[in-house]
């Protein structure tokens, strides 16, 4: 399948409402990965939904009896015979399959099972007459129960829906009863392609006609965001104003803090790529909330976090950014970040689907809220707050090793399935969140939950917690407490060593092509052709010379 008609489709398979209480998701505290596996049940029902209305759809458009008239196959377009009259028959009629060959049942009005490719296709041929005469290139997979008599059949069939066959190979079948596979790679119109597909099926010479995917990037391959203004469609929430919502949350009876985390809200849901990030005035009371908890990572850090968080932080105060008494905006921050490690942020209404926030951190973006925890809870909040994301996460994200090993959980979660989106989700609370690392044989914190939660900083620095060295392939399938502190840790060496374990384990994963981020064209490269390839090596072997000579010229001067 051509990806184009994946991209077009993508709401099809997406998230298409907010996940809330009202909708089935726990009222309790959030967390990503929580999200990840709530998120797999939602998008499963959400997509075998679609799939049965569009089956439905296909079952009711009497396309089979417009198709079949007087037990002749016609023309997708016009409805006539696609075979001009003197055009040699011989074991076809009017150009497609003999007689023989179409089941007793071609006629009726039996249901048509759409496969997922199919749908997709379906999809893109509806939107415009345009889109219905657009050319697709497919691969199709026949199982042929007669043998290579079938073959010339299908050949004429295709030239007689003005296909054109591209390549076309042959093998054995290892399945009892059928004598050949046939793998067809046509370029055709869609609605022909369709139109095939349907009188491929309705032959008893083939116990099985499926559209296959095309370059490597299966239609059945979650949707992923190609370039940063793609991280418009990336904004699917887990809840949606949560204080609506949640009972225990702390502003659930505060109708002034609801509203104002809805204004706030929707702020962010109208931002675009592109767009300077909006200002937020924050007021009195906000501002006091941000005093507190800032003071008190303040007094803590010294002795409780790692290195690299301490020399950012004290680079965010040079660059007064981070004060006592003003929330930073996050414009500012963005700024920040920009020139020390390329990350960038934009606003976030709330707390987003796994994917979604997984997938942005592959542009190096991370989506931040703009709204503040609410004041009678100053040191704990139930989903993150523009608090959390500021004093735990900015820092390290203007350190290059950490903000680089936030990329590559990033790009590997791109077309990565449910199931591994999960196990990233997961090695992501074990290491982003809540994550310890050694410096000169001590404990320090580098998760940005526990820099900006002190009960859970202590309690993960005492001696009641288990901790464990960091490998992915365990931490990945570790359960997780989101409701009490954490009973287990995981200490990474350094970040350097966490993300060399990281590239080893995400090598195994079952995504069938590798992606690479262009700084240059904000855009990710699927990296699944010869030409690609070499294109990036040339690059990099251009990058490499400059590298060589800079080093022969400073080993030379160091003797001049």
């Amino acid at each position: 399948m051509a990806v184009a008609a994946a991209q077009k489709n993508r709401e099809m398979f997406a998230i298409k409402k907010s996940y809330s209480i009202e909708n089935g998701y726990p009222s309790r505290r959030r967390s990503l990965v929580d999200d990840a596996r709530f998120e797999t049940l939602v998008v499963k029902q959400t997509k075998q939904s679609v799939l049965e209305e569009a089956r439905a759809r296909a079952n009711d458009s009497g396309l089979d009896s417009d198709f079949i008239q007087d037990d002749v196959l016609l023309g997708a377009n016009d409805k006539s015979p696609t075979v001009e009259d003197g055009t040699q028959q011989d074991d076809t009629k009017n150009g497609h399959l003999a007689d023989a060959d179409i089941g007793d049942d071609a006629n009726k009005d039996d249901d048509y099972t759409l496969t997922e490719e199919e749908v997709i296709l379906q999809n893109a041929a509806s939107e415009s007459p345009e889109a219905e005469q657009a050319i697709q290139q497919a691969a199709l997979l026949l199982r042929m129960r007669d043998g290579m008599g079938s073959l010339a059949r299908i050949l004429k069939t295709i030239d007689n829906y003005k296909g054109t066959v591209v390549h076309l190979e042959t093998r054995p079948s290892q399945v009892t009863g059928i004598q050949f596979d046939a793998l067809v790679k046509v370029s055709m119109t869609r609605v022909n392609l369709l139109q095939l597909i349907r009188s491929l099926r309705q032959s008893t010479a083939f116990a099985g006609v499926n559209l296959v995917s095309e370059n490597n990037v299966s239609s059945k391959t979650p949707w992923f965001p190609r370039h940063a203004s793609d991280l418009d469609n990336c904004n699917h929430l887990m809840t949606k104003y949560e204080p609506e919502l949640d009972m225990n949350h702390p502003g659930f009876a505060d109708k002034e803090y609801r509203g104002r985390r809805k204004q706030i809200a929707e702020i962010a849901f109208a931002y675009k790529y592109n767009d300077p990030i909006p200002f937020i005035t924050y007021t009195e009371a906000e501002n006091g909330t941000w005093m507190r908890v800032f003071n008190t990572v303040l007094d803590l850090m010294p002795k409780h976090a790692c290195a690299e968080y301490k020399a950012a932080f004290g680079k965010l105060q040079a660059a007064d950014i981070f004060v006592p008494h003003r929330i930073p905006q996050l414009d500012h921050v963005s700024n920040f970040l920009r020139t020390h490690t390329g990350f960038t942020l934009r606003p976030a209404a709330g707390l987003l689907t796994a994917r979604d926030f997984l997938a942005s951190l592959a542009f190096r973006v991370f989506q931040s809220t703009q709204y503040v925890r609410h004041a009678n809870s100053p040191f704990h909040t139930p989903e993150p707050d523009c608090i959390h994301e500021l004093l735990g996460h900015i820092p390290l994200l203007a350190d290059p090793s950490f903000a680089q090993f936030s990329q590559e959980i990033g790009l590997a979660s791109l077309g990565a399935s449910d199931a591994e989106i999960e196990k990233l989700s997961t090695v992501y609370w074990f290491t982003v969140e809540f994550g310890l690392c050694k410096e000169n044989q001590q404990l320090k914190a580098y998760g940005a939950a526990l820099l900006s939660s002190i009960g859970e900083l202590l309690h993960a620095l005492s001696d009641k917690p288990e901790l464990r060295p960091f490998e992915p392939a365990s931490t990945s399938i570790q359960p997780y407490q989101d409701q009490e502190y954490q009973p287990i840790y995981y200490v990474a060496e350094s970040f350097e060593d966490a993300k060399e374990k990281f590239r080893r384990w995400v090598s195994g994963m079952s995504r069938p092509f590798e992606v690479r981020f262009n700084p240059h064209t904000e855009r990710v490269e699927v990296l699944d052709s010869v030409d690609k390839l070499e294109t990036l090596i040339w690059q990099l072997n251009t990058e490499m010379l400059h590298l060589t000579n800079a080093v022969k010229k400073l080993k030379s001067s160091q003797f001049e």
